[in-house]
């Protein structure tokens, strides 16, 4: 169904418009203001937005250019009757101009216009009709918080904004971009997935931008960097937050520009790439730490996408543990099974590592089970015996007042003593990387015992 956003200050005009539009077979959201029309733009990208000439709080001028970057497809200005026409600076971006009063044959022919051209595709099409058995591409699941995040995606998959997805580490927020590439025109392109936490920052800029023979030792031939193995496609950039300040200046102006220097070279390369961007820091604290650039950050966050983490959609681990047990199972030969007593175990777990910690812990039962069906005894004690399911579980108690630093330090230290000094799976369960960990217990100057540094089994 198409769906419209109509930013209109007046009540009734707004009021007018909105029940034309409906009564034509859209969804509709409203706005009285551009401060509201932005907040509804950055939650979901109307196929039909609907503005004032102009605005007392802002300009009519940024709210068509957040539509042309959201890849809106049409927009539409409102303006009293007469000889009035708006600014030749706004008609370049319009489709149209309506004049006040009018009546709703008027808007008739404009409606189906856009309802045709934003008819979904194939792809999206059969993706929604698997919702009812809890799939959407790549995903699993089919929780109220799921079902936002499908609707979600099938509005931004067509567009060609950049997208900042958010979520906790090990929340599937890889599986996101790579659904949203699938779901897009640039499906049959490539979808090239960059980890920058993994990659050292000495050769983070040649990785990326690509090099030139000779512009550095080491350098013994032409390399292309990531954009542009990904053109025409996707780059997912994952743990944004670690790529380095100067690196991050760079990747601004190749999302302005479109255009890419290679290490050692003067002239620009044109590229065509959708870069999705995600993290599992809070972006406002990232960006008072200085480890993202806030110019970056609202260019990256056209679209804003939060994956929810698995605690806060409890319910769909029994469809989410079947599906991975599959995975499993034909990895390793033999096909195990989930008993009642174990399916309810995994619904009373917290999962702090989210679907990343199920499918591990999965793992772990299918290979300690000697029978065909998994029992309880073969999970990981952690999750027999571990953090309650819920938004609300809690492992610390900080009291009012701390700072935010000591707050921290509190969680960290806490989380590491009790996961007996397993630095990776401690990262994996504060949502951080390890390289984060590291240099946070460095920072408190933390000592492992005389026995030596414990480390993940």
């Amino acid at each position: 169904m198409p769906h419209a956003l109509i930013v209109v200050q007046d009540d009734d005009v707004r009021e007018r418009l909105a029940q034309a539009v409906r009564s034509e077979a859209f969804t509709v959201s409203l706005a009285g203001d551009v401060e509201a029309g932005l907040s509804h733009m950055g939650d979901s990208p109307p196929d039909l937005l609907m503005m004032d000439l102009c605005f007392r709080d802002g300009s009519a001028v940024d709210l068509l250019e957040e539509a042309r970057e959201a890849g809106v497809g049409s927009s539409i200005l409102v303006g009293p009757g007469g000889d009035e026409s708006p600014e030749e600076s706004l008609r370049r971006n319009v489709a149209g101009f309506l004049a006040d009063p009018f009546e709703p044959e008027h808007l008739r022919p404009i409606l189906d216009e856009v309802a045709r051209a934003s008819g979904e595709s194939e792809e999206i099409r059969e993706a929604r009709k698997r919702i009812e058995e809890g799939r959407f591409g790549y995903l699993i699941g089919s929780s109220p918080p799921m079902r936002r995040l499908y609707d979600l995606l099938s509005r931004v998959a067509p567009s060609h904004a950049s997208v900042f997805i958010s979520g906790e580490s090990g929340c599937g927020k890889e599986v996101v971009a790579r659904t949203i590439h699938d779901l897009s025109r640039r499906r049959r392109t490539p979808f090239l997935p960059v980890n920058s936490g993994a990659i050292s920052p000495t050769l983070m800029e040649s990785m990326i931008f690509g090099h030139e023979k000779g512009s550095f030792s080491g350098a013994t031939s032409r390399h292309r960097g990531y954009f542009e193995q990904a053109d025409g496609g996707t780059l997912f950039l994952d743990e944004i937050t670690e790529m380095p300040a100067e690196l991050q200046v760079k990747l601004l102006r190749v999302l302005e520009s479109g255009e890419v220097v290679r290490v050692g070279a003067e002239k620009p390369i044109q590229v065509d790439v959708r870069v999705v961007a995600a993290t599992n820091r809070v972006a406002t604290q990232a960006i008072e730490e200085g480890s993202l650039r806030e110019d970056l950050y609202y260019r990256l966050k056209v679209l804003h996408i939060a994956v929810p983490p698995l605690r806060d959609r409890i319910e769909d681990v029994p469809l989410l543990a079947e599906a991975l047990l599959d995975e499993i199972s034909k990895r390793e030969g033999a096909r195990k099974s989930l008993g009642d007593e174990v399916l309810a175990v995994l619904g009373e777990y917290g999962w702090p590592g989210n679907v990343r910690e199920l499918k591990n812990a999965l793992y772990t039962a299918y290979l300690l089970s000697d029978g065909v069906e998994i029992q309880s005894d073969s999970l990981p004690d952690e999750v027999r015996g571990g953090i309650p399911a819920g938004p609300g579980a809690q492992m610390v108690h900080i009291p009012v007042g701390t700072s935010i630093r000591e707050a921290e330090r509190r969680l960290i230290l806490t989380t590491l003593a009790h996961l007996e000094g397993r630095k990776t799976q401690t990262a994996e369960v504060l949502g951080v990387s390890v390289k984060t960990l590291y240099n946070r217990l460095h920072d408190y100057g933390y000592m492992p015992d005389a026995g030596g540094d414990a480390e993940d089994d």
